[in-house]
């Protein structure tokens, strides 16, 4: 019961927060002491983002036991899928003035548009990108993996080598994605500034509402027949396999409903920070997304969303007083959480909640008694 409390409250804390952004920004002027810049604006909303892809990790590793540690493989191509769209409608107001081509392709000497970029001047068609590359990428590699009965450790070693590979091949200015400069200089999105306030207003917007939508979507999957057997699976595998599931599909499905969840954060985080880079495919950001999840509780999915806007909150704060501590924090946030917080904060808040409730009835009965 106080789990489930606390899960409405992080809800309505998420969407309180929103009003409150939207008034502070919108409404309060900016001499007011509660107005937001847009500045603020545009963190907030990339933590949302951060949020969302910390849920979709939380939904195959707390609830199916998958530890991915190539989660941002999938938040990095959503991300790119969008970029492209971005580029796409910069036209002839780059530096090089050319109307079909990207300026790093100018630059680069190309002489047409690869044939991966076709279609990405179509905003649906970067939409449906942003689900399909990292929801095809899941499938074919779940397929191999989870067919083969990959698991464990060497599950997570392979999700973090693909990420890797993924890094190295975006770094090549021959692949087509700008290399190591990325996709940047957007100008419009729908026909609007990207750094207008009332895109960057939008935008945030979308991201709350995104993950609360996300949030609600997989508790309600989790409610399901499928979201039990998911459970079942984490906590007994060959159990299972012995009743007659076929526990590969089963992964299978939840590994590539997360790689689109975390796809679409990928989409809606581009927009706000204005780049995408190889970067994001970093197997370091992999290991972070991991630590948000088990610091803020695994299995709990509201409690991944918590410990990513807190743990980026600290990276925040670090890095802007003391950034040559911020690695020595992260290291100390997941050495603590996994001796002390094994159930992360959400979890310790249930357990010290049950403790009392126990507390409290047996004092009740010795008192009856």
């Amino acid at each position: 019961m106080l789990l489930i409390f606390l899960r409405k409250l992080i809800l309505s804390s998420i969407a309180a927060l929103l009003m409150y952004v939207f008034i502070a920004n919108v409404v309060l002027p900016e001499s007011f002491g509660l107005a937001l810049d847009s500045y603020t604006l545009t963190i907030i909303g990339k933590y949302l983002c951060f949020a969302m892809l910390a849920v979709a990790l939380d939904l195959v590793w707390g609830y199916c036991g998958i530890l991915s540690l190539g989660h941002t493989a999938f938040f990095a191509l959503g991300g790119y899928a969008m970029g492209m769209y971005l580029m796409r409608q910069i036209g002839d107001r780059g530096t090089y003035g050319d109307s079909e081509l990207p300026d790093f392709m100018v630059f680069l000497n190309w002489d047409e548009l690869p044939w991966f970029w076709f279609g990405f001047d179509q905003f649906w068609f970067a939409v449906l990108m942003v689900f399909l590359v990292p929801g095809i990428l899941a499938f074919v590699f779940g397929w191999f993996a989870f067919r083969s009965r990959v698991s464990g450790v060497y599950l997570s070693i392979i999700t973090q080598a693909l990420t890797y590979a993924l890094m190295l091949a975006f770094f090549r200015n021959e692949m087509g994605f700008g290399g190591n400069n990325g996709l940047t200089d957007f100008k419009d999105i729908l026909g609007y500034s990207v750094s207008s306030p009332d895109v960057r207003v939008a935008l945030m917007l979308l991201s709350g509402c995104g993950l609360i939508g996300c949030l609600l979507l997989c508790m309600q999957l989790m409610k399901t027949k499928f979201g039990r057997v998911l459970i079942a699976i984490r906590d007994s595998e060959s159990r299972i396999r012995f009743l007659g599931y076929r526990v590969e599909y089963y992964k299978l499905l939840v590994f590539v409903i997360s790689a689109m969840i975390a796809g679409f954060a990928g989409a809606l985080y581009v927009p706000q920070v204005g780049i995408i880079n190889p970067g994001e495919f970093s197997p370091l950001a992999s290991i972070e997304v991991v630590v948000w999840v088990a610091l803020g509780g695994r299995g709990s999915l509201v409690g991944a969303a918590l410990g990513a806007i807190a743990v980026n909150a600290a990276k925040t704060f670090f890095t802007g007083f003391y950034p040559e501590a911020w690695l020595f924090f992260l290291g100390a946030i997941f050495v603590i959480s996994t001796l002390y917080l094994p159930k992360g904060i959400l979890g310790a808040i249930v357990d010290l909640g049950a403790k009392y409730q126990s507390t409290r009835s047996t004092s009740l009965k010795e008192s009856c008694s």
